[in-house]
């Protein structure tokens, strides 16, 4: 009886951290006594998680319904979106969405294949705050995202489109032209960036190996 007093009172105060899959807001490691600083980096930290659910939750409509009209056929979609996806590419002359080169209709195949069903679990594991097992494809998705935005941001601002190339569609010439283009497709460049170094460095998407008890 006393010893299994003993290795329950061990138990109650040990000092290794339970490796939980997920961990929401207040229990992410939070001391007994959490002081103001504690708390504000809590919040900071909260306040980015839901940043990014609302990032993956927003990108699901607009994948669907302006980013795979580039790809699928136009008949899946309505005369409206249509219309949206046409003014778009004409106001902010966006070569690639009024004639879609074939390696760009290469990167929505893969927003199709791999991105469009990572959007929702990714979406759920940052509103809840804490699940570490979106580290590594949160990872591969920012890596791949940002690999792919180089060159479209790179053409944004580099290509002649007065000349001939090949593009036929008409693209921006101005210098004000190619920042509000880039102002479009930089956060999806930005974001992914910020969702990598959050994976990285933060400590709450850690695993960290138990240490055995002797």
């Amino acid at each position: 009886m006393e010893r299994a007093r003993r290795r329950l009172l061990d138990t109650l105060h040990s000092d290794e951290p339970m490796d939980a899959p997920c961990v929401s807001g207040s229990a992410a490691s939070a001391p007994a006594r959490p002081n103001r600083r504690t708390m504000g980096a809590l919040g900071v930290r909260r306040g980015l998680e839901w940043l990014l659910g609302l990032y993956f939750l927003s990108h699901v409509p607009i994948t669907l319904f302006l980013d795979l009209q580039a790809l699928l056929p136009r008949e899946l979609y309505p005369l409206e979106l249509r219309n949206l996806m046409e003014w778009y590419a004409k106001e902010f002359k966006d070569p690639l969405l009024q004639d879609p080169p074939m390696w760009f209709k290469s990167f929505l195949f893969c927003e199709l294949v791999f991105q469009l069903p990572f959007f929702p679990f990714a979406a759920y594991a940052f509103f809840k705050g804490g699940c570490k097992w979106i580290r590594i494809p949160a990872i591969i998705y920012s890596v791949h995202t940002m690999t792919t935005l180089i060159p479209i941001l790179s053409i944004f601002l580099f290509e002649d489109f007065s000349k001939a190339s090949g593009f036929k569609a008409q693209g921006p010439k101005t210098f004000h032209e190619r920042l509000t283009l880039l102002s479009v497709y930089a956060p999806y460049f930005l974001i992914p960036l910020m969702i990598l170094l959050f994976m990285l460095w933060s400590p709450h998407y850690k695993y960290e190996e138990k240490r055995k008890k002797k």
